[in-house]
């Protein structure tokens, strides 16, 4: 059984996520999303970018040198993608949702960090030691 404190915070992590849906900017975002998925030639030209991109980090990790050939290649075929209305307005959305989903962990981690509601300015200032974020405190 749910203790009363479980069950207020799960009501109201609900209210939070009703909220968040109700936010015309995301639904917007989440149609881009949708639009992107029923595109196969966007899909295919994403897929494409992304695994050429993972195949030279990897080569790069391996300390194997990139030829001229290679990356004019990947940048024409990222440029490709970003010309693709449909695609870029995937990764866009893409970034809107991300940078949703980091401000509501950043705003609960720095609450739970002091205890209290963080200021404006304490929010300003980054996440806090220990949350794993990689800002400089």
């Amino acid at each position: 059984m749910q203790t009363m404190t479980e069950s207020s915070i799960t009501q109201k992590t609900k209210e939070l996520c009703q909220a968040i849906l109700d936010q015309a900017e995301l639904r917007a975002a989440r149609q881009r999303i949708q639009t992107f998925i029923a595109d196969e030639k966007a899909r295919t030209q994403y897929e494409s970018v992304m695994a050429r991109g993972q195949a030279l980090q990897q080569k790069q990790q391996q300390s194997q040198p990139l030829s001229g050939d290679e990356i004019s290649g990947f940048e024409k075929e990222r440029d490709a993608l970003l010309s693709n209305p449909v695609a870029r307005g995937f990764l866009e959305a893409q970034e809107e949702l991300h940078n949703v989903h980091d401000a509501i962990n950043q705003y609960v981690s720095k609450t739970l960090e002091l205890g209290r509601l963080p200021t404006d300015k304490e929010m300003e200032n980054g996440c806090g030691d220990g949350c794993g974020c990689g800002h400089n405190h």
